[in-house]
């Protein structure tokens, strides 16, 4: 049993190889400890019941003993996620919907959430220069392009009046709104 990969040892170092490569959460992390779990359980002929629940608790234990001692912060990855991905034009529709999925709860993403009151707006705006569409567009568009432009800011999740006044922002406004969101002067957060 010395090698044994179920250990708390073994847990421990693939969840601290896991941690030096990505940033996760408490529920990211335990998903990859329960994975590797799983996958040592199909390569072995005959495994205990006993030894699959130990090794579970064991993961869950080693989780929560990084989040004691601050290695795994939920509440700092869903600051710094939602910034970045305010950054990149995703609206706060689309960022909660990220956070959830890595397993942040509703109150730690709401507080993650940008609170500037122009963040949604740059961050339509980033969307739209993604999307080359509004002031960033090449060429005039008529009324259907135009909806076009809406309906696409729409399904990324920006509410109708922060897509309208995104898409009619004039050039010069919307490049210094983009430059100051990229230098952060913009704080998101």
């Amino acid at each position: 049993m010395a090698n044994d990969p179920l250990s708390t040892a073994a847990l421990h170092e693939a969840a601290l190889a896991h941690l030096a490569r990505y940033a996760t959460t408490q529920a990211g992390l335990l998903r990859v400890l329960d994975r590797r779990i799983d996958r040592w359980v199909r390569a072995q002929q005959e495994v205990e019941a006993d030894t699959v629940t130990t090794a579970r608790a064991t993961a869950r234990a080693v989780v929560t003993q990084f989040a004691v001692q601050g290695l795994i912060n939920d509440t700092e990855f869903a600051a710094g996620r939602a910034r970045s991905l305010t950054r990149a034009g995703r609206s706060r529709q689309a960022i909660a919907a990220h956070l959830a999925a890595r397993g942040i709860g509703r109150e730690a993403a709401a507080g993650a959430m940008p609170t500037h009151e122009d963040a949604e707006f740059a961050a339509a705006l980033a969307c739209a220069r993604r999307r080359r569409i509004g002031p960033f567009r090449r060429a005039e568009v008529d009324a259907a392009g135009r909806n076009r432009e809406l309906a696409m800011l729409a399904r990324a999740g920006f509410p109708r009046d922060v897509a309208l006044r995104a898409l009619a922002c004039p050039a010069e406004e919307a490049e210094t709104l983009m430059i100051a969101l990229r230098q952060n002067l913009l704080d998101p957060s």
